[in-house]
């Protein structure tokens, strides 16, 4: 870290942090605003933080048995051809998949918290997992409940949901792939590198614990627990302070006006949104400008961005081709704002930060285009 006086990039922050303040202040009233900030920022932290942190110890008890019993060691035997060919990484990065699928984007660091998992990557490709599980965080979750809106409104929600998941996977191959391209970059490795690490020698073996299976079983799941821990304290900051920025220039305004109440924003996104319809429309469908603030919640949080459908359903402002695209942009970004910095930093991957965010963006907007245009496509048959 380099020492530097006061400079010009110290006034420009400075003017930025006023402006900032003062057009929200105008907007929502100086104490309102300052109430908003701090009300949001603890209902993340309870309802969101609190939440991943959850499920980074039930994963990380998972990746601790896994790797002391050698069921990573044969998930990347079995996965190796597949993960190979689709992401040019080891076959023990679809665990990381499969894991952050069937919980939240910080399962994947549980994971990497395992020597077992750690040991069956080279250097360059440690940061690709920071996008590869974020490219699948809270899938399960999304498409459960896009699914079950098929009770209560006409249309095929199976059918659009599989759309989204499948161009969900797309998008996670533009996004791992772009980061792999700059992480080879950073640390000087020639493009045709072999992803697949050579093991030898002690490489080849795993270590494991002393004791009876049931101590171990024990030992491994605490351990692996107490990493989720660390990962869950790890994430808080990005979640609190870019979730909340979000939440606040998002959401639109009280009926009765301002509180100072818990996620009450001043909906300048959606408002910008309706000029940028030309170019909505025909990447992703949107026949509603409402339709907008899902993959724009989606960037500080996929949870949160659920919640907005089954109102936009009852308004008019979305059909079931929307479900594919929300599905597959839900799954793709996952609120990766939210967590990519965390999940970079645990890594101690923190110089590639701004290229995983950039290749993850564009990876979230290419899901969702070959979601609209798939859909398109299976509906004229």
């Amino acid at each position: 870290m380099k020492k530097e006086s006061v400079t010009r990039e110290t006034y420009v922050v400075l003017s930025i942090f006023i402006l900032i303040f003062v057009v929200f202040s105008i907007e929502m009233g100086v104490a309102h605003f300052l109430s908003t900030l701090i009300q949001t920022g603890y209902y993340l932290l309870i309802n969101v933080a609190f939440w991943i942190m959850g499920v980074a110890v039930l994963t990380g008890a998972m990746a601790g048995v896994f790797s002391e019993f050698g069921i990573i060691a044969l998930f990347n035997k079995l996965l190796r051809p597949l993960i190979r060919f689709i992401y040019r990484l080891p076959g023990v990065a679809g665990i990381g998949a499969l894991s952050a699928y069937l919980s939240d984007n910080p399962a994947v660091i549980s994971l990497y918290k395992e020597r077992e998992f750690r040991k069956q990557f080279k250097d360059y490709q440690i940061p690709v997992l920071c996008n590869l599980g974020t490219s699948f965080g809270m899938g399960l979750v999304i498409a459960i409940t896009f699914m079950s809106l098929g009770q209560k409104y006409e249309g095929n929600f199976f059918l659009a949901t599989g759309v989204g998941v499948f161009a969900a996977i797309i998008g996670s191959i533009v996004s791992v792939r772009l980061l792999t391209y700059y992480a080879m970059k950073h640390y000087h490795i020639h493009e045709d590198d072999e992803p697949i690490k050579k093991a030898t020698g002690d490489g080849l073996l795993r270590e494991v614990r002393e004791g009876n299976a049931v101590n171990r079983l024990l030992e491994s799941a605490l351990d692996g627990g107490k990493n989720g821990v660390d990962i869950g304290i790890q994430i808080i900051p990005g979640i609190l302070i870019i979730s909340t920025f979000i939440i606040i220039i998002t959401n639109q305004p009280p009926v009765g006006g301002y509180t100072g109440a818990a996620l009450e924003g001043v909906g300048y996104l959606p408002a910008i949104g309706k000029h940028l319809m030309f170019i909505f429309k025909p990447l992703f469908g949107f026949d509603s400008p409402e339709a907008i603030a899902f993959p724009l919640t989606s960037l500080g949080s996929a949870g949160a961005a659920i919640g907005f459908v089954d109102e936009f359903f009852l308004q008019g402002y979305i059909d079931v081709k929307d479900i594919a695209v929300f599905t597959a942009i839900g799954t793709t970004w996952s609120g990766y704002l939210s967590t990519h910095v965390g999940m970079m930093d645990a890594l101690k991957s923190r110089a590639l930060t701004t290229k995983a965010i950039l290749a993850h963006t564009l990876g979230g907007l290419v899901s969702g285009v070959v979601a609209n245009y798939i859909f398109i496509v299976i509906t004229l048959f």
